[in-house]
């Protein structure tokens, strides 16, 4: 597949390039002719209202802890090069790339549509998982508080709930988080990728920094908030050598238990990832894509359930190795969801007719 190296990665953006929707039936192909050497222009983050019939999302995959989740937003800020979701932006007609980080759609009604459906006579209890397709605490969420309104929700239900982010809002809701965790209703993973901060600048360019995402796992730890470490993705080539370190510094931060997961670039990302590299780590670019190939059956990515998370061949089980060794040293858990679904009670609305028990 062709990389789209393009102009400048604009600045605050992870992509340069705006390749449309897979679904459109025409696009542009941008050229340079060498005349002007104006920076990137920098682009605004546009977010639309999104009202989708239910907020829960049901799952059947064997690679996921989990079979429900929600998805408060549309696209992410953070603008992480290599993010798999980016692809879902295609389905809006909207491109991958930039539209994905700064054309974001938010579900305003979230917090009212989940009382619905949790109110709904066949509802049953599972553990969701909120914020798993773009991070439920990106910095639109400082304003807009939909995740919070979410958060709100399950507490007062009893509802288990487990959280993926790798943004310091999270901090905010340590009130709700707390109080969940007494009850054995909380689990929070913070993502780590790497803890050079200048490669991470350029990774991840709208998330915290790895010091700050330490220093999350701190605060809840000391809150009392069950809080563990997602290593995610490893890079093969670029951040894989830090795999025992960002699992020390996870454990000595708080984390009590670690997963981890291999990079993954499926369509669009694959190409947007080459570009990527080709911008920030020229000299890694071929040895990168030659590493994810020889984890991917000499493919650039590998769809299939039991393959995707983590890959197959002797590197993936040397990641396997190491993780494993580097969790036996440090005392950290494999990561593990084992949440209180016994305490669930449906919503209560006024109106409502009083139970006996």
């Amino acid at each position: 597949m062709d990389t789209v190296p393009l102009h400048p990665v604009p600045p605050g953006r992870g992509s340069a390039s705006n390749q449309a929707s897979r679904y459109v039936e025409w696009d542009r192909t941008p050229a340079d002719d060498g005349w002007t050497d104006e920076p990137p222009e920098r682009r605004r983050t546009l977010v639309s209202p999104d009202a989708p019939r239910a907020v829960i999302t049901r799952n059947q995959s064997p690679d996921v802890p989990f079979e429900c989740s929600i998805n408060p937003y549309r696209g992410c800020e953070h603008g992480c090069a290599y993010c798999f979701a980016r692809p879902t932006h295609a389905w809006l007609g909207l491109s991958p790339g930039l539209d994905f980080e700064t054309r974001l759609s938010a579900k305003y009604g979230a917090a009212d549509r989940l009382i619905t459906e949790l109110r709904h006579p066949g509802y049953r209890c599972s553990v969701i998982a909120l914020g798993v397709n773009t991070d439920a605490y990106q910095p639109v969420e400082r304003s807009l508080r939909i995740t919070r309104g979410v958060l709100e929700v399950l507490e007062s239900c009893h509802h288990p709930v487990i959280i993926i982010t790798k943004g310091a809002l999270i901090e905010r809701d340590i009130d709700l988080l707390a109080a969940m965790a007494h009850e054995n209703l909380v689990h929070v993973m913070v993502s780590l990728t790497t803890l050079n901060a200048p490669l991470a600048r350029a990774l991840e360019p709208r998330a915290a920094s790895p010091v700050r995402r330490l220093e999350i796992i701190k605060t809840l730890s000391g809150a009392g908030v069950p809080v563990g470490a997602l290593i995610a993705p490893v890079i093969p080539g670029l951040t894989d050598h830090e795999l025992e370190s960002l699992v020390a510094s996870a454990a000595d931060a708080g984390a009590r238990n670690a997963g981890y997961s291999t990079l993954r670039l499926p369509l669009e990302v694959a190409t947007l990832f080459q570009a990527w590299l080709e911008a920030h780590q020229p000299d890694r670019a071929q040895r990168v894509m030659s590493l994810v190939r020889q984890l991917r059956g000499g493919r650039e990515n590998d769809a299939r359930f039991g393959h995707r998370m983590r890959g197959q061949g002797p590197i993936a089980d040397l990641y396997r190795q190491r993780f494993a060794l580097a969790l036996k040293r440090h005392n950290v858990a494999p990561r593990s969801l084992d949440l209180d679904t016994g305490r669930f009670r449906p919503p209560q609305q006024p109106g409502d007719q009083l139970t006996l028990l």
